[in-house]
């Protein structure tokens, strides 16, 4: 931990959500001294009711919280409706496509393009409450899609167009999903790549979907299946530009979003309209510091929370200008990001560290070459971010004038949770520093005790809070299992995130990383036990564990130990490893390939048969191994494995 502390520039902001600590710490009283009114205040202010709700909280079934019962609203509205009487002629959507293509995208033609695709999503039979995958690549197109899906009432799901057609089709049958959203194909690196055929693959044997909607991004061949799939481009053509908005209730489900549990099977997140769209409206106010006249970038894929949050819905229902890219920041060459940055004057730029610690990596001076003077507040998430990479990025990337936001949040928060206030927060270097205000974190041990400054414990959230996960999609026990059964405080059970934690002498919040069998790679959460449930196909493998080992670029690579059913086996182990990958690629996606594996005899397990998962950690770390051994079924294990990984220099 560094005890060096960055003070924000005042002068780069006017009339911030909080100017000093003095306010924060106002703020932070005020949800004490009365935590529904607080809530229902920032409501009534932010959101254009319908209806205005009847009760804050109910907590008569929890951990199954509901916020603004009785409330009435609809998502689409409050992101572009209300804002079209000031902001009709503004950009809603700056797209640039990975060939540098654009589009500008304003506040009323999104409108219109919702609308028309709202009307084509109902003229295929979708109603209120009924499901719709999007497996889209960058596009404006998946924006319209997710807010048509809103207007209508549809619940959406959103794929990472990088997964496979096996975990895509596991997500449209726990959906069941009535209608896929997709495209033909996209460009990435100057080439195309497609997703129809991954689409293709995904239904074989699945008769739950009637119909594919197909945008042709790249217009390359695709096979069309009649009776289900039809062209977007075609039938978008005659659609009308009115379509009103259905009335939704606050707890009515908005989307689902599928992330990696500790177990194997991924888990739907269920979001509600009222509380998720409040909080990521309020965040991007008091965290991004988001003003009338912003351009603002975040460079995360539509697939992942954070594109749901900070490129679709916050900035939207903050009235802001949002940039969509389809490419990588690193292509045609290492000035891309900076290009961008200069052309559009971008004054919020929202990345995760993989991409930080890529871009310094492969063009360390390159910022200086770009005129960046624009940018007001860089964000960065997805993963602890590491002291070198926070400090390239504050001095050369902000000028060492930008206020950097280390965002702690996830999937099933919704939103921002800790997270400095850029006019406001003191910043230590790769410290998330502290809860937002209305946000009641505290790091407690095992019996639910607050942790002393120094101590590492368990990251939990106290109080409930509006835009978190209200359940696991069909499957409330695992929902209550999943986030409030490790931990409790004063005997009530309060929600895990997973991650662990400790405070310093000042108070600064630190994350440590995660406790439970969830990888980070690139920001992205990978289970084990998915993965290990892949390469465990292969026909000769006999067993296997997976842990997250440290990456100077990735955060956390994927490190396997393999235990084949016979050493003959082990033949040609560049092949083994290759048709391993295949697997996993093919499974989950190349996201989820395997860095290092490591053929070994056994693993370390206790004689109940557990696998002692921290050993393991440690040896891929090359640390000592301080665990007592001698539990082990058979502690000569351990030895065996080190003695492998070190020969093989992994």
């Amino acid at each position: 931990m560094l005890n060096e502390v960055y003070y924000p520039h005042k002068e780069l902001f006017k009339n911030p959500a909080f100017k000093n600590m003095c306010e924060y710490h106002d703020k932070v009283r005020e949800f004490e001294k009365d935590y529904e009114g607080t809530w229902g205040k920032l409501a009534r202010e932010k959101i254009t009711w319908f209806r205005l709700y009847d009760k804050v909280l109910d907590e008569s079934n929890a951990p199954f919280y509901k916020w603004f019962t009785g409330g009435k609203l609809n998502v689409s509205y409050q992101c572009i409706d209300r804002h079209l009487d000031k902001k009709k002629n503004k950009a809603a959507i700056i797209w640039e496509g990975d060939n540098g293509e654009k589009r500008v995208i304003t506040y009323l033609e999104l409108y219109k393009e919702v609308n028309k695709f709202a009307n084509l999503l109902k003229e295929m039979g979708v109603k209120k409450g009924d499901r719709v995958v999007i497996y889209m690549p960058m596009i404006p197109e998946a924006a319209f899609a997710m807010l048509a899906c809103a207007r209508i009432g549809a619940i959406h799901s959103v794929v990472f167009g990088g997964f496979s057609a096996e975990a895509l089709k596991d997500r449209i049958l726990d959906a069941q999903a009535k209608v896929v959203i997709t495209a033909d194909g996209a460009f990435r690196k100057g080439k195309p790549y497609m997703l129809k055929p991954v689409v293709d693959k995904a239904l074989e044997g699945v008769d739950i979907v009637e119909k594919v909607i197909v945008v042709e991004r790249n217009n390359e061949d695709i096979e069309w299946v009649e009776g289900r799939d039809v062209s977007y481009n075609e039938l978008i053509q005659n659609q009308s530009t009115e379509c009103e908005p259905e009335v939704m209730d606050s707890e009515d489900p908005l989307f689902l979003l599928y992330t990696s549990g500790s177990t194997g099977k991924p888990k739907g997140v269920q979001h509600s309209q009222a509380g998720y769209i409040l909080w990521a409206q309020l965040t991007m106010e008091w965290v991004f510091d988001i003003k009338d006249n912003d351009t603002y970038w975040c460079t995360a894929d539509i697939g992942w929370i954070t594109g749901h949050t900070y490129i679709v819905y916050g900035p939207l229902a903050a009235g802001a200008t949002t940039v969509m890219f389809e490419g990588v920041l690193t292509y045609p060459d290492s000035g891309r990001a900076w290009k961008m940055i200069e052309d559009y004057r971008i004054n919020q730029f929202y990345t995760a560290p993989t991409a930080i610690r890529l871009l310094n990596k492969i063009g360390a001076d390159e910022p200086k070459k770009y005129d960046l003077s624009s940018l007001r507040i860089l964000g960065t998430v997805g993963e602890p971010i590491d002291p070198a990479a926070w400090k390239w990025y504050y001095d050369v990337v902000g000028g060492g004038r930008c206020s950097i936001v280390d965002t702690w949040w996830q999937t099933e928060t919704g939103g921002h949770m800790i997270s400095p206030l850029p006019a406001a927060t003191p910043i230590k270097p790769a410290s998330a520093t502290f809860p937002l205000p209305g946000i009641f974190a505290e790091i407690i041990d095992e019996e639910g005790n607050r942790v002393k400054p120094g101590e590492k414990g368990l990251l939990c959230i106290t109080k409930p809070w509006p835009s978190m996960i209200r359940t696991i999609w069909g499957d409330p026990e695992r929902f209550v299992k999943s986030y409030f059964s490790t931990a409790k405080k004063n005997g009530k059970p309060v929600y895990f995130s997973g991650d662990g934690a400790m405070y310093d002498e000042d108070g600064y919040i630190w994350i440590t990383g995660r406790v439970d069998d969830v990888i980070n790679v690139s920001g992205h959460r990978l289970g084990t036990a998915e993965i290990e449930a892949a390469i465990k196909k292969h026909p000769h493998v006999a067993e296997v564990a997976v842990v997250g080992k440290p990456d100077e670029i990735t955060g956390e690579s994927i490190f396997a130990y393999v235990v084949l059913k016979s050493t003959d086996d082990l033949g040609e182990e560049v092949e083994l490893i290759k048709e391993i990958n295949e697997i996993i690629s093919k499974e989950i996606g190349n996201i989820a390939k395997v860095k290092d594996i490591a053929f070994v005899p056994g693993l370390p397990k206790t004689r109940s048969g557990k696998i002692m998962r921290r050993i393991l950690r440690a040896i891929a770390k090359g640390e000592e191994i301080k665990q007592d051994t001698s539990t082990l079924e058979d502690p000569s294990v351990v030895e065996a494995i080190i003695a492998v990984v070190n020969s093989c220099e992994l």
